[in-house]
């Protein structure tokens, strides 16, 4: 059975936080997303990130969007208790693109993230 509009809008809704984070450079917005044990997995600048989310928040504290930084939320999938919302990340800290995937799961009423996968587009890494 698919799921209502209102749902799609409450996934909507919940990713962003995530967004506002990324733009504003204060992961406060996202720490009411993220349970505590959420994963991350992706590469910044050709390094693996993986492990615990405090590294985005670490990642996101230290740079803001910037006035270019432009983004796109759709929500890709939604069952019942599980929602795969793709994010589109375009300028972040005035250089990189980002293709985030958010795995969302509805706790106790309320849609929580558990992992975050990203992508870098290729023509943002920056090689040192």
């Amino acid at each position: 059975m698919r799921s209502s509009i209102e749902e799609y809008e409450a996934v909507e809704k919940a990713a962003m936080k995530f967004v506002r984070s990324v733009a504003e450079g204060n992961s406060s917005h996202a720490k009411e997303l993220f349970t505590d044990d959420a994963v991350l997995f992706g590469f910044l600048d050709g390094k693996l990130e993986r492990g615990s989310i405090e590294q985005f928040y670490r990642n996101v504290d230290s740079v803001s969007g910037g006035e270019s930084f432009r983004s796109r939320i759709d929500v890709i999938d939604l069952e019942e208790s599980l929602a795969v919302v793709r994010v589109l990340e375009e300028g972040w800290g005035g250089r990189i693109d980002f293709t985030d995937y958010l795995l969302l799961l509805k706790i106790g009423g309320e849609w929580k993230c558990v992992a975050k996968a990203y992508n870098q587009n290729s023509d943002t890494v920056r090689r040192d």
